[in-house]
């Protein structure tokens, strides 16, 4: 959840150590913005130089401006979402104790333990952390060991819990030590200098060499080396890989927020995640499969496990491979997976989806069913997260660094690299003939195009969204691969405009929910296309029918052409047509934009909404 970044390069005292990390941390912030901080060493006076600020990052730079730091030759820098107290001056990071530094990404569950036991021992807290407890530990570590990766290992032995450290020591001055356990912390590799963060956002603009730590690993950076060292201080090495992504990427393109960028990258999101999918002979192939075809074959159940906007992509992707592969397909919430003793065994395939690969619930889920004999295949954006780590086979989207809190683009990449996924799978069981896998290819590669033209058409959209502004409630109705769609659509609305919005299948109406139909309601449909043997396209009409004459207003999505919908709607959103399966990669797109100018209008932060933050590294 915390965003991390570390630096040390010269011997020589100068500012860049607190210029890398703060345009690490102006890049992490989207990791948490409750409260920053900095801490350097190397300032020439054998001290700490420590400045930290409740709030955003603006605000830590305020201060620094009013009060500078000394140049220095190493930094740490932390941008916090509270758990343990309130976004306070004194909770924010570093912690210091003597002349340790600490920051802290996830959570000590033992803390209250080692606290009584520091306590005891006459120690005095001044902040409501578990942070805090790590920086007595270590400062008594150091006293012990004189070394401070030797006194890190050591602390890291008695820690329970979730966590990435990042820890300096003023007798130390040209050194950064790290220690990662479910939490994550990559390393960035400069020329006469090195990087630590909790993803390669951190240090993006200085390199793109890095280096992906495994689990339980301490590792220690001086400007010309990297050791790193498993828990118990043995050997160990991390895996080098080249970034495929600039600074630029994270930067907001002339755009209002990072998420109206982002919306307006996915067609480019969804290309690049279709990219290099085939071979010669046309056929697909997946990036990096360590399951054998014949286990693949004999798979008789998928699960698909997920959290928020991930899962409703778990559940397009149900729809898709169950068709395709008949094979049956549960999408279970990561986070109640493994606690309701779920049947999985050697023949259930479990795909994780995840952003960040990181997503602390969703990989508790992965080893649980690692642990019960299941294959895992990981969806993933993040390379060297611990996901995909973890699993027995990845599929990554390539949708380029995501910085908005709520996600857009990752959610197209993810639904894309499920219909890839379920079209392999019935490549390989022989469950569609070669011509309808390309052909399902071929629509898929004409999507972006599609995307494009729902954005280019947003004008409306985002008109009513401005009217619309001092709306209290929103009502979402789909059917079929609509029903996740507005199932999302009403997650934005509530993430970004904090408002009351729920997404039900239009089926359900009259079971319940029709009672919240009052004369003004807001309520968006999603229409099936009228097209296809099965079409849902009459009975969603007359969901319509009964909303409206019980005084709804009807926001209505409906592919071009589809005239029927017209004398029931107060407004209608036209997207192209496209095969069923595949509409959700348009359909969800003017819900984004709907989400996202009216809580622009209202004056939010859509990029940062309050309470949120973009991976959930803690359970």
């Amino acid at each position: 959840m915390c965003g991390i970044v570390g630096y040390v390069g010269s011997q020589q005292p100068n500012g860049r150590p607190l210029e890398v990390v703060l345009g690490g941390l102006r890049r992490l912030e989207y990791r948490g913005y409750d409260s920053a901080g900095v801490a350097l060493t190397g300032t020439g006076d054998g001290k700490l130089a420590v400045t930290k600020k409740a709030g955003k990052l603006v605000n830590l730079i305020e201060a620094l401006d009013l009060d500078p730091l000394p140049a220095s030759t190493a930094a740490i820098g932390h941008t916090r979402w509270a758990t343990h107290g309130g976004p306070t001056d004194v909770n924010a990071h570093p912690h210091v104790v003597g002349k340790v530094a600490v920051i802290h990404n996830g959570i000590v569950e033992n803390f209250v333990a080692l606290k009584a036991e520091l306590l005891a021992a006459g120690t005095t807290f001044t902040s409501e952390t578990d942070t805090e407890v790590v920086a007595h530990l270590l400062a008594r570590a150091y006293d012990v060991h004189g070394d401070l990766t030797a006194a890190l290992t050591a602390v890291v032995q008695r820690l329970q819990g979730t966590f990435t450290l990042l820890a300096v020591h003023a007798d130390v001055p040209d050194v950064v030590v790290g220690a990662r356990h479910d939490s994550p912390l990559v390393v960035g590799l400069g020329d006469g200098e090195n990087f630590l963060g909790s993803d390669v956002s951190a240090f993006i603009a200085q390199t793109k060499d890095a280096l992906e730590l495994d689990q339980d690993q301490v590792v220690t950076i001086t400007p010309t080396s990297v050791v790193v060292t498993d828990f118990a201080g043995g050997p160990a090495q991390g895996r080098r890989y080249t970034v495929d992504w600039d600074a630029a990427a994270a930067e907001k393109g002339g755009f209002r927020s990072f998420m109206d960028k982002e919306i307006h990258d996915q067609p480019k999101a969804v290309a690049d995640t279709l990219l290099g999918r085939t071979d010669l002979a046309g056929h697909l192939v997946l990036d990096d499969l360590r399951i054998d075809e014949s286990v693949l074959r004999s798979i008789d159940k998928i699960i698909v496990i997920a959290c928020g906007t991930a899962a409703y992509a778990g559940h397009v992707a149900k729809y898709a491979i169950e068709h395709w592969c008949r094979i049956p397909v549960e999408v279970e919430l990561a986070h109640e997976f493994r606690y309701r003793d779920p049947v999985v065994n050697e023949k259930t395939l479990v795909v994780a989806i995840s952003q960040s690969g990181e997503t602390m619930d969703t990989l508790m889920a992965v080893r649980h069913a690692r642990e019960q004999g299941a294959k895992v295949l990981a969806i993933v954006n993040t390379h060297g997260s611990t996901i995909p780590r973890e699993s027995d086979a990845v599929l990554y989207t390539h949708a380029g660094p995501e910085i908005a809190v709520a996600s857009t683009k990752a959610f197209l990449a993810q639904i894309t690299a499920a219909y890839l996924l379920g079209l392999y799978l019935a490549q390989l069981r022989g469950n569609k003939f070669p011509d309808e896998i390309s052909a399902i290819l071929d629509e898929l590669r004409l999507m972006p195009a599609k995307i494009q033209l729902v954005l280019d058409r947003a004008g409306r959209v985002r008109e009513i969204a401005r009217w619309m502004a001092d709306t209290t409630s929103v009502l979402f109705l789909g059917r079929h691969v609509g029903f996740p769609v507005a199932m999302e659509g009403a997650l934005k609305l509530k993430e970004l405009a904090y408002i009351h919005a729920e997404g039900f299948a239009a089926g359900e109406l009259k079971h319940g929910p029709i009672a919240l139909i009052e004369p003004g309601q807001p309520v968006f449909v999603i229409v099936p296309s009228p097209r296809g043997r099965d079409s849902l396209h009459s009975k969603v009409v007359s969901n319509i029918q009964e909303i409206r004459a019980r005084g709804a207003r009807t926001l209505v999505i409906a592919e071009d052409g589809d005239e029927a919908v017209r004398p029931f709607a107060d407004e209608v959103f036209y997207v192209p047509q496209s095969p069923v399966l595949l509409a959700p990669l348009l359909t969800v797109v003017p819900l984004q934009l709907f989400a996202c100018e009216l809580a622009t209008a209202r004056g939010l932060d859509v990029d940062q909404p309050r309470n949120l933050a973009k991976s959930v590294t803690v359970e």
